[in-house]
This record gives structure tokens, sequence and C-alpha cells, in this order.
């Protein structure tokens, strides 16, 4: 069985791997669509948090079930699904209370344990999310995408509502998505006057700002001297959170969503003055994927602009350092195995 290996930063190789052998409560599928984004480049950087080589990337995934156990719960041979990434353990105080995507043991597809570039693997029940309307190209997308309703569904976005967005990359449109299908008013930051140009052309935002030019002033223009009620964070950026925690409202709330290994600080004296609430967005739940899944069946997110590179699993290792250019448009790739 062919698999692609990330051996170590900036070299992949292939090799062969024994066939999965099917184990308890788990399925063999058969990989379809492998989705590329930003943390697979990172890795091959050297510069993924968490991460160990050698180590078989993909936890974006679409992939056909062909082989399955008793108990399946519903699931049968033939369907071709979304692959949850998000291995937890279901034992801890998190999972007992339905916050699976922040188990205390919980290992991610691609990134802990290896992922999905290979031709079959064995994964458990919960991570498959079936639908006959979704193309393979759809449902690879559907982490991602479900990554940003996560924060928009922790946020407790109400329609009347205005938003700021900081970060316009993978993430930051997956939060554009949600809150689009919800209705506020959007405001989108990026440094990036070609991310802030997409924002506008695909998901008709009500406004966009460039990082770092008067960003407070503008905000309060647009707002009518208010502020946004809602700002979520995508970048990962220590300067970049930090400063988010000026934008909110007063009573507003704060969604950091972006990673950053280091402290997060800010001015306590303003952070009660406006009683602010600040909170973290990490991963997503099956919840979460059910909520993406009836959102893109009903034509309500379109992926097309999203795809920006597509290769067939062969040609990926002389492609993928393309990618690594900042002219190369990088927003999403989709890997197809044959």
């Amino acid at each position: 069985m062919k698999a692609i290996v990330l051996d170590q930063p900036g070299h992949f190789s292939t090799a062969e791997l024994p066939e999965p052998e099917p184990q308890a409560g788990e399925a063999i599928v058969r990989i379809s669509r492998v989705g590329m984004c930003g943390t697979d480049l990172h890795a091959y950087r050297g510069r993924q948090p968490f991460f160990t080589y050698p180590r078989i990337l993909g936890h974006e995934l679409c992939a056909e079930i062909v082989e399955i156990g008793t108990n399946a719960q519903g699931l049968q041979t033939g369907m071709v699904c979304s692959v949850a990434p998000y291995l937890y353990c279901g034992e801890c105080l998190a999972c007992r209370n339905g916050r699976t995507n922040c188990c205390v043991k919980l290992k991610l597809l691609g990134v802990h344990v290896d992922g999905g570039l290979r031709e079959y693997f064995s994964v458990p029940f919960h991570t498959m999310h079936h639908s006959t309307a979704l193309t393979p190209d759809q449902l690879a997308l559907v982490e991602p995408l479900s990554i940003g309703g996560h924060a928009v569904a922790r946020a407790q976005l109400k329609p009347e509502e205005t938003i700021l967005i900081i970060g316009a990359g993978p993430i930051g449109l997956s939060i554009m998505a949600h809150a689009k299908a919800v209705g506020v008013k959007t405001i989108v930051m990026d440094v990036s006057e070609d991310r802030l140009r997409f924002a506008r052309e695909q998901f008709n935002v009500a406004a966009t700002i460039k990082a770092g030019e008067n960003v407070t002033e503008q905000l309060s223009d647009l707002t009518n001297g208010e502020m946004p009620v809602v700002v979520f964070d995508a970048t990962g950026n220590a300067a970049s959170m930090n400063e988010a925690f000026n934008y909110p409202a007063n009573g507003g709330r704060l969604i950091l969503v972006g990673l950053h290994l280091d402290f997060v600080t800010f001015r306590d004296q303003d952070f009660h003055r406006r009683e602010l609430t600040v909170m973290s967005s990490r991963n997503a739940t099956a919840a979460d994927f059910q909520r993406t899944i009836a959102l893109l069946e009903a034509g309500k997110i379109d992926i097309t602009p999203w795809i920006t590179h597509r290769v067939r699993e062969e040609e990926l290792i002389a492609q993928f350092p393309s990618w690594l250019d900042a002219k190369a448009g990088f927003i999403k790739a989709i890997v197809s195995w044959s």
C-alpha cells in the first residue's frame, strides 16, 4: 500500500506500508481526496507545533468505506464520507461534557499520528460523516470549514451584530462563510491586500481594513463609534492577538481562533472597564461537522474559489515546494488519490 511520508522538514518520500487490518469500532477507508493547508506547509518548513518526524500528513479527508465491522452506527460499505481527524478518548471530563474537540488526550490525524496521504487506513466510526449530496472536494474541506463553524458557534452570533475577523487565511475564510450564513455585518482585516480583495469578491463583506493603518479609527467610523460586538482573531500572531483586545465594543466578545505558543497579554483596566468576554476556539465537534455539511448541501457555502491548486498523489512531492512561494497565491490544495 502506497503512502507519502514527510521524513523530515523539506523532504518527502514514498513508502510501501502493510494493508490496514480492521479493528473493533473502526472502518477501513479508501482515500479519495486530501486537502492541504497551512498546517501542512508549516510541517514541511519544520515550524509546526507538537509535531514529530517522520509523519504521514493529511487531516482534511474524503474517503470511501470499503470494510466495516459490526455495530457500525448506520455506516455501510460504499459510503463516501468526510473524516473528522480528531481522535478523542471519550472518557475524560471534556469528552463526557461533549467537548471532544479539547479532549485531554486528543490526537490529530496528520499531526500527532499518521494521516491520510495513503491509499487505505482504519478510522473510528465516530470520525465518519456521510453525505450523498456533496462532492469529494466538498467532503474533504468540511474539516477546515468546521473550525470556523465551531468558532462562530462559540461566539453565539446574532444577525444584528457587527463583527471583525482578523486574518483572511483559510480559517478566517471559514469564519466568514459561517458568519455570512448567520447574516451579520462583517468587517475583515489582514496585512495582505490580495486576501482582502478575495474576501470582498467571494464573501461580499461590509468592509475591509489593511492591518496597521489607523485600525481603531476605521473601526469606529464603520460602526458609528460603537466598535464591533464580536472580534475573531484567526492569525496566530502574538502582536495581532494582543492588539485584538482593543477592538471589541463594551460588553463585547473576543474569540481567539489562531494558536500562538507564547503568552498573550492585555491591559486589565481596559479589559475590566469594557467587561469583555474572551474565549478560545479549538478544532471542531461532530455537531460542527453536521452543521457545515448542511450549509454545503444547501448551497450556502461555495468552496470552488478556495481551491487554488490541484494535484494527483504522484505529483505531490514535486509540486509541494512551489506552494510555499507567496506569489503562488496558495489558499487550499486538493490531492486526488488514484
